[in-house]
């Protein structure tokens, strides 16, 4: 990721940060699969530090027996990239505000 010049982030905005990406992974699988299908989605977002800010993002993804043909792994995986762009954009929002 590029160096994004932005101000320390309150508590607010490192909130809103993990919901946005909370948010994206989620999208991201329900649209590829129906929600009746997801077993289970654990989506958990962690953000540490200042500048820079290091978001982990992991998705705990199990898909219906039925859904057997599909890689949950790769749906997971994709899903956190869907995450990390939200970070990105948000970061970026942020950085042209200030």
């Amino acid at each position: 990721m590029d160096e994004l010049g932005f101000p320390d982030l309150a508590t607010e905005q490192i909130e809103a940060l993990c919901s946005a990406a909370e948010n994206a992974a989620r999208r991201y699988v329900l649209a590829k699969v129906p929600a009746k299908m997801v077993e289970k989605l654990n989506i958990s977002v962690e953000a540490e530090g200042a500048k820079p800010v290091n978001v982990t993002v992991e998705v705990d993804l199990e898909l219906s027996p039925k859904m057997k043909e599909f890689d949950a792994e790769k749906l997971a995986k994709e899903a956190v990239g869907e995450a990390h762009k939200a970070v990105e954009n948000y970061l970026r929002k942020l950085s042209c505000q200030s």
